[in-house]
């Protein structure tokens, strides 16, 4: 598929000498971080050395205080407290650290995690009749709540109290919870605007043991589960975020909990954890725990106290993300048919599949899968409970949660961000959302936007890159969004040996320019180029720069995104 190669834009060139001056190194490195937003020493010295004092006070969060009292409130009568989550990786890893850290002051104390199929996302009928049956008198929801107006006026009437703890957007109401603590709410003056579900519950529990002077470790204990709900939630990994991802991968990779270190244990992979391990080798799983059976297995894993017990937990585990694997593969094969190459879809700015027996756990997975591979938004729809549900996803630059807001009418309920939502529909209703979707999209889509984005931060030659650069380069992570690990372009390069096939679809090669040292390129799914790469014949390569350990030998590799040749 063809790619948009984009250089960032060009920054002040003041600026840039005084950083590379200051901080003596590569001019390349200081423009990527003036991009970002680093133009000074002391912002350049937080950001390579990022501390947990520059956490924010968590009560600069609105409501924060009233949330504390209420708890106090709770403990000192001995009533009985709910910890309510979603059934995603956030929302697991948000109910497992409020547990494990309240569950150190009071016997008094439960979780309660919807089931995906019968409940759906949120605060649930069925999870409010529970505390109410149960003599619970507060319920701490982490990671959803913040649209549950009419769940939790109906908890009210049985005189349970709600703290939420939620970091998506809030409509136009606020719920009547007795706390709402949301850094997106338009009156909450937080700093950092940007946290996880996981992330609010943390700053809950720094509250509490800031107000009652207790260790900073009685918090900081759960940096890793912190870290993992950012990796998984796919939040900006830059300010607070950044410092938490930080020091929670540090933590992941000395000394995580019980259930973490099982899992990485059945997961093939112990140490050296990156952000992009996580979301590719522990969030599938933890997942997996909710889209297959229920997300209570993952709590209870990330729970285990015993190693034993956290082995055993995570291996049933692990089987279940081997299941859904086989479920999306199936169902993606199935939906690739259904979409077919028609001249209809050709046409189309949107992909809308239907079919009423698909997993509904892994629908999510094969939308992403489907807008990867035809590049617009999507929709995948199963039957679910009586009625349809469906997942979507989008493209880089256009607000999908706008667009499904201009399809209100045909939807019982949605919700979600730009990139990612849910929704639910009566059946009668598929074909016209299907084409509604299609009118709306492409009345605001531009093409461009329908051609995927390859983003580069800097131009450099080949010779630049030496350890020093590596070493400085890899002290900007940990890497995820709007803080992506920089890639850059390079022209006028040159075939060392010829190009290779490697296993299904990727390129290997080795390239050099003129007065530069041979680098070894490994280009994943580019392997339609090897034809068209001879030697002496120049061309252009875009890429990131890793490290490569084979036999605790390491060098330096260029992770090829694109090549063009000249």
């Amino acid at each position: 598929m063809e790619k948009r190669w984009v250089l960032a834009s060009s920054c002040n060139d003041a600026t840039v000498n005084e950083i590379s001056d200051q901080l003596n190194i590569d001019r390349a490195l200081a423009q990527i971080l003036v991009q970002r937003n680093i133009c000074s020493f002391e912002e350049a010295r937080n950001f390579f050395r990022p501390e947990l004092t520059h956490l924010h006070d968590p009560f600069l969060m609105k409501d924060m205080d009233k949330a504390i009292d209420r708890i106090d409130l709770a403990l000192q009568k001995g009533e009985k407290i709910l910890i309510y989550g979603d059934y995603d990786v956030d929302g697991t890893t948000s109910v497992a650290l409020a547990y494990s850290f309240f569950s150190q002051l009071t016997s008094n104390i439960e979780y309660y995690i919807p089931d995906r199929y019968l409940e759906g996302y949120g605060i649930s009928t069925a999870g409010i009749d529970y505390a109410a049956a149960n003599g619970f008198t507060l319920i701490i929801a982490l990671d959803c709540g913040i649209k549950s107006i009419d769940k939790i006026d109906y908890a009210n009437t049985f005189g349970i109290d709600f703290i939420i703890c939620d970091h998506h957007l809030p409509g136009d109401t606020i719920p009547n919870a007795l706390a709402v603590l949301d850094p997106k709410r338009s009156d909450c003056e937080y700093p950092f605007k940007e946290l996880a579900g996981c992330g609010i519950g943390f700053k809950l529990a720094q509250a509490y043991c800031q107000k009652h002077d207790l260790p900073k470790e009685k918090f900081l204990q759960y940096l890793d589960l912190v870290m993992v709900s950012i990796a998984a939630d796919i939040v900006p990994v830059v300010g607070e975020n950044r410092i938490l991802a930080y020091y929670g991968l540090k933590k992941l990779n000395s000394n995580p909990c019980e259930g973490l270190r099982a899992l990485m244990e059945v997961s093939g992979k112990t140490e050296n954890y990156t952000i992009t391990d996580v979301v590719f080798t522990l969030g599938p799983r933890i997942n997996a725990a909710g889209r297959i059976d229920h997300a209570k297995h993952a709590v209870a894993m990330l729970l285990c106290q015993v190693d034993g017990n956290a082995l055993e937990q995570s291996v049933e585990i692990n089987l279940k993300n081997t299941e859904r694997k086989t479920y999306d593969q199936d169902i993606t094969r199935e939906a690739l048919a259904l979409i077919g190459d028609s001249e209809v879809l050709i046409n189309k700015k949107t992909t809308v599949v239907f079919n009423e027996n698909w997993h509904k756990g892994v629908i999510g997975i094969v939308a992403s899968r489907l807008t990867e591979k035809y590049y617009r938004p999507t929709i995948v729809l199963t039957k679910s409970n009586g009625h349809v549900a469906g997942s979507a996803r989008s493209v880089a630059g256009f607000d999908l949660y706008e667009a499904l807001s201009g399809c209100a009418h045909l939807l019982d309920q949605y919700g979600g961000h730009k990139f990612a939502a849910g929704l639910t529909m009566q059946q009668q209703n598929v074909d016209a959302f299907a084409d509604k979707f299609e009118e709306i999209v492409s009345a605001t889509i531009t093409d461009e936007l329908l051609i995927p984005m390859i983003k580069i931060d800097a131009e450099i030659e080949l010779a630049q890159i030496d350890g020093k650069f590596f070493r400085v380069l890899a002290q900007m992570g940990p890497f995820g969004p709007e803080n992506m690990s920089p890639i850059f372009v390079t022209h006028g390069v040159y075939l060392a040996q010829h190009a290779m096939t490697v296993g299904a679809n990727h390129l290997k090669i080795n390239i050099k320019q003129q007065n530069s040292p041979i680098f070894e390129g490994i280009a994943f799914g580019l392997a339609e180029f090897e034809k068209l790469l001879q030697p002496k014949v120049p061309f252009s390569v875009c890429y990131t720069i890793e490290e490569n350990v084979w036999r605790d030998k390491k060098r330096l590799q260029l992770n090829i995104k694109g090549i063009k040749v000249n």
